[in-house]
């Protein structure tokens, strides 16, 4: 029997929150988060629309999953997140426990690798998912924004 629920089935999803972010004119960055094959949070930036530099994918995904799920800690959880995560919200998934972090892109510039911000010991990172696909949305952002 084939698993369809794969890393790359939901990078898909989290893409599809990329392109929503894409559309209102926000850096697209998509994020969702899955327990049991489930998805229960998603999200994508909202940092123009509210007015927020805290407003990350994220940050926005790691609070609709607490709240689905009544607690704060995501120790069951996989977030799937188009961009490698920056050092503010790799912070937040070290305080949350994240078991599994799985992205796209990688973000040689502010990604939380680069900036030497670690995360929970037993999270999990799998980089590089769809990484073509998330690149070229990022690409076709800021060259639009640059036009």
């Amino acid at each position: 029997m084939i698993d369809v629920f794969t890393d790359e089935y939901f990078m898909k999803k989290a893409l599809q929150e990329a392109e929503v972010a894409f559309a209102k004119d926000e850096i697209p960055v998509g994020a969702i988060i899955v327990v049991d094959n489930k998805v229960i949070a998603r999200s994508h930036n909202l940092t123009e629309l509210l007015n927020d530099v805290t407003a990350h994918a994220e940050m926005q995904a790691i609070t609709s999953a607490a709240n689905f799920i009544g607690g704060k800690y995501l120790r069951d959880c996989t977030l799937y997140v188009t961009l490698e995560p920056c050092q503010m919200c790799a912070g937040a998934l070290y305080w949350s426990q994240i078991s599994k972090i799985v992205y796209g892109a990688s973000d040689e510039n502010r990604g939380f690798l680069n900036m030497g911000t670690q995360l929970h010991p037993k999270t999990k990172v799998i980089a590089g998912v769809l990484e073509k696909e998330c690149s070229l949305l990022m690409r076709a952002f800021f060259r639009k924004r640059r036009k």
